[in-house]
């Protein structure tokens, strides 16, 4: 397309801006912000110009198939998982050992790649705190359940983490992403083994009547809304077999909108059957709401409008950029999503790497197997750059922040927004994530 070659670099200027409003508006402006249509109206704000500017400058398509087949799939996938996931709920309080917490977030690192981090987070954070309620010591174990479920926890498949899901669009298909089990295995045993280590130390310091408490206060683990689990298995086979490769009708150019868009229409109806088949004394139970996939929906709207100009200029610019080797791309990908969203992270990675190809590889990359029109090794580090580095802090990852407001609402003490890296992700998590660069990538 010849417009390509005409996109300023300042046309990337109000995605640039939207990042810097949700890393910085919730610590400036926390009780402005807090409110959903503040967000929206920053996204209609900075996206309104952009989608005008790529209509008046010939750049309708892009804006099309930005919002059709990116942000369209990629609200419906998590919507629907939102309101499956927020159908279960578990209740019960077993004795606060560190091997039982270990094995809780063991269950939840396996849930994080099936439910997606954020519906596994959400299923599992309240049971975690009410089996920890009677223990002093219980920071280190929500800042542990962000790191293992939260983030790391959803690298095996495209509904674990949403970059994984942006990518699997793209054309990486949904097998590719269980050949990161190494990765998954290696990151996942030395978190857990780190945490129950951890915990054991502050298990020993805990007051003896407050553990004589808690072996008292014990409830059976009791799971309600179980049908659920079959809508989520019902979401896996969707996502998994309803795409282009195995229908290849869903990909012409005059197809159906009932075909083009039938994954997101089976996904809608398992949505809408977990509403109808779930007792609201469920939902209550979870305290479920609309506003957290509303908040998710306002922010994207933004962010995907105006990251399209970015992507363009990304892919036409890439080799200027200088970066050519795997290692630099996890670095790269995994600084940024540290501090912005993981999910425009990924694209622009990902856009970055097709930009080399199309510039031409490098010799270290050249003859390489190449997924979803990109060297493998590259589409590698890009997913487990956003997706492990979504850790480092609050912002990283969207249920971050939702587990860190969950803890505080039921009296744990968190850390600050710099805390939380200096005292735990940069000598937790960083090392762990350099020795998966040094022995995998």
């Amino acid at each position: 397309m010849e417009t390509i070659h005409n996109m300023p670099i300042w046309s990337s200027i109000p995605f640039v801006v939207m990042l810097l409003a949700i890393a910085i508006g919730p610590l400036v402006a926390e009780k402005w912000w807090e409110h959903n249509k503040n967000k929206l109206l920053v996204s209609l704000f900075l996206g309104i110009p952009v989608a005008i500017y790529m209509l008046v400058n010939g750049f309708s398509e892009n804006l099309v198939d930005t919002i059709t087949a990116d942000y369209v799939p990629f609200m419906i996938l998590l919507g629907s998982l939102f309101i499956i996931t927020g159908g279960i709920h578990i209740s019960g309080d077993i004795k606060a050992k560190p091997l039982n917490n270990t094995l809780f977030l063991a269950i939840g690192y396996l849930l994080a790649s099936i439910m997606g981090t954020t519906g596994a987070a959400m299923l599992l954070i309240r049971p975690v705190i009410a089996t920890n309620s009677e223990r002093r010591y219980t920071t280190h174990t929500i800042l542990f359940f962000i790191a293992i479920i939260a983030n790391c926890g959803g690298l095996l498949t495209p509904l674990g983490d949403p970059p994984l899901f942006m990518l699997y669009l793209r054309g990486a298909e949904f097998s590719w992403f269980l050949n990161l089990f190494p990765e998954w295995i290696f990151t996942g045993s030395l978190l857990l083994l780190i945490y129950y280590f951890v915990d054991r130390y502050y298990y020993k310091k805990e007051d003896w009547v407050d553990l004589a408490e808690d072996s008292i206060n014990v409830k059976p683990i009791r799971i309600t809304g179980n049908i659920n689990f079959l809508f989520l298995v019902g979401v896996v086979i969707a996502v998994a077999f309803i795409n282009k490769g195995n229908i290849p009708q869903m990909g012409e150019e005059h197809a159906s909108i009932f075909l083009k868009y039938l994954r997101e229409i089976v996904l809608l109806i398992l949505a809408a059957m977990s509403i109808y088949y779930t007792k609201s004394d469920v939902r209550k139970s979870n305290n479920f709401e609309w506003a957290p996939i509303a908040e998710v929906a306002y922010l994207f709207l933004g962010i995907f409008v105006t990251m399209a100009p970015a992507l363009i200029w990304l892919a036409k610019n890439a080799a200027s950029f200088g970066l050519k080797e795997p290692w630099q791309f996890l670095y790269a990908s995994g600084s940024l999503s540290s501090f912005l969203d993981n999910t425009p992270t990924a694209v622009a990675f990902y856009d970055l790497a097709k930009g080399l190809v199309s510039s031409g590889l490098p010799a270290s990359l050249s003859g390489l197997n190449m997924i979803a029109g990109v060297p493998e090794i590259l589409l590698k580090a890009i997913s487990v750059g956003a997706v492990f580095f979504g850790s480092m802090t609050y912002i990283g990852n969207g249920p971050n922040f939702m587990v860190k407001s969950i803890a505080e609402q039921s009296g744990i003490k968190m850390p600050s927004f710099f805390a939380y890296m200096f005292k735990f992700s940069l000598v937790v998590l960083l090392p762990i994530y350099i020795l998966v660069q040094l022995i995998f990538i």
